[in-house]
């Protein structure tokens, strides 16, 4: 979950175009947002080898991935490429690839940080 965090936080950086575009238009400083969660997937995803931290960062996580579903939904209802910063994407099919993606991710965050580190902590 690590790796393909920062792989994520990169792509911010890659595609900050298309981020930002992601994101609606009423929420200000977005390129700042995107930049922001870009370090919060690092810092989390490097939090999460932490023993200590990982129930912490695996909660977050969650909090952060239910969110940022809502701005998939957002783009693929725009239809946005994010890596061409366009209005040329895939739309709403997209999302039958997406939201069970963000299920698995859900799912693994909470049963690899917090399930298996309570009951390491219980017994």
């Amino acid at each position: 979950m690590c790796i393909m965090l920062c792989f994520t936080a990169l792509g911010h950086f890659l595609f900050t175009r298309g981020m930002v575009m992601m994101i609606p238009s009423f929420i200000p400083y977005k390129t700042a947002l995107v930049y922001i969660t870009a370090f919060a997937e690092v810092i989390l995803g490097l939090a999460l080898l932490s023993p200590s931290l990982r129930p912490y960062a695996g909660c977050a996580l969650i909090l952060f991935f239910v969110l940022i579903l809502q701005a998939n939904v957002y783009a693929s209802v725009k239809h946005l490429d994010i890596e061409k910063g366009t209005n040329t994407g895939p739309g709403l099919s997209y999302l039958w690839f997406r939201i069970p993606l963000q299920l698995f991710f859900i799912a693994w965050i909470y049963y690899f940080s917090i399930c298996l580190n309570y009951f390491s902590i219980k017994f």
